[in-house]
């Protein structure tokens, strides 16, 4: 705590959150890695480079001071912690990333519990963006280059254009390209950049690398959900206020009280079928199955630039594997 009281010279410490019931199940194996990735890429570069950085809402020691000349908490937005480090840091305030300091923390274990938390932490960006970029542009007291970092790096590209291009680009266009055999997509856009952003999110957790083949899809599906919701912050749509409280069930504190868990509500057959994922999931493999009847070289083999000979024994299975 000597090392943070320090660093608090600098008006804010964010510190360092462990996913304390990562290993209850893949899915929150795949949160971990998604969230370690942000501590240990996102807030150490941003922190070290001393560029604006947002602040997580949990796991934060802040000045009064601060949080008075910033204005204090706003409800405008679903994501009033970001909210404030944006009022903060127009004022003049800097933040520190202190990642040597961990705090536990609890990740949703439901994927009906992440759905809701995902779609306030897309929707409340983009409608935040929306809301403050008028007043990013127009304040005195930040340089121009911090300005445009802002509104262009840190809101419009990793807040609506990250989603957008994950979603719009490679789980519709790209999948929808074995319908004209003309269109060749760029190596460097259909394999190059999502492969190295994907070993960049297993950085932060070496132990579940293994689990990066599952982590694709299960991140396609939730760019479906981002997107939707990164359009309703946008416009403002219906659901742009809805705040559901992220349901956990403390599953980390109630193995070390050894306290019963109390029993979870019967989940109905039709809340297990997820419609617009199984619309996707049949979309992709569709596509798959046309590229293994009809595609001519258009294989990851051909991505890769391997002759087609060689892969033409395991051409279908590699296919549907890829795109299912």
């Amino acid at each position: 705590m000597n090392n943070l009281v320090g660093k608090l010279v600098v008006n804010a410490a964010f510190l360092y959150g462990i996913a304390a019931n990562a290993d209850v199940c893949m899915m929150t194996r795949m949160q971990e890695m998604s969230l370690d990735y942000h501590f240990t890429v996102e807030q150490e570069v941003g922190s070290a480079t001393y560029a604006f950085f947002g602040f997580n809402g949990t796991a934060g020691v802040w000045r009064i001071s601060a949080l008075n000349e910033a204005g204090g908490w706003k409800d405008r937005t679903t994501v009033e912690d970001m909210d404030l480090a944006v009022r903060a840091s127009l004022k003049g305030w800097k933040f520190v990333y202190v990642g040597d300091l961990k705090v536990k923390n609890e990740l949703p274990s439901t994927f009906k519990a992440y759905c809701y938390q995902q779609h306030r932490w897309s929707c409340g960006p983009a409608n935040l963006f929306r809301k403050m970029a008028t007043e990013i542009m127009r304040n005195k007291k930040v340089s121009l280059w911090k300005k445009l970092y802002m509104i262009y790096c840190f809101f419009f590209l990793r807040k609506i254009i990250a989603h957008l291009v994950t979603f719009i680009f490679y789980c519709v266009v790209l999948p929808a390209t074995v319908l004209v055999p003309k269109v060749q997509v760029p190596k460097w856009g259909a394999v190059y950049i999502p492969s190295i952003i994907t070993l960049l999110n297993a950085v932060g957790t070496p132990r579940s690398l293994h689990l990066l083949v599952f982590w694709i899809p299960f991140e396609n599906v939730m760019s479906l959900h981002r997107t939707k919701a990164t359009f309703i912050g946008l416009l403002e749509a219906g659901r742009v206020d809805e705040w559901v409280v992220t349901e956990k069930l403390g599953d980390a504190l109630k193995t070390k009280l050894g306290s019963k868990a109390p029993k979870k509500a019967r989940i109905r057959i039709g809340e297990r079928l997820h419609l617009l994922e199984l619309v996707f999931g049949a979309y992709f493999f569709f596509y798959g199955c046309y590229d293994v009847a009809f595609g001519k070289n258009r294989t990851l083999g051909h991505i890769f630039g391997i002759h087609h000979s060689i892969v033409k024994k395991k051409k279908r299975l590699v296919v549907l594997l890829f795109w299912a």
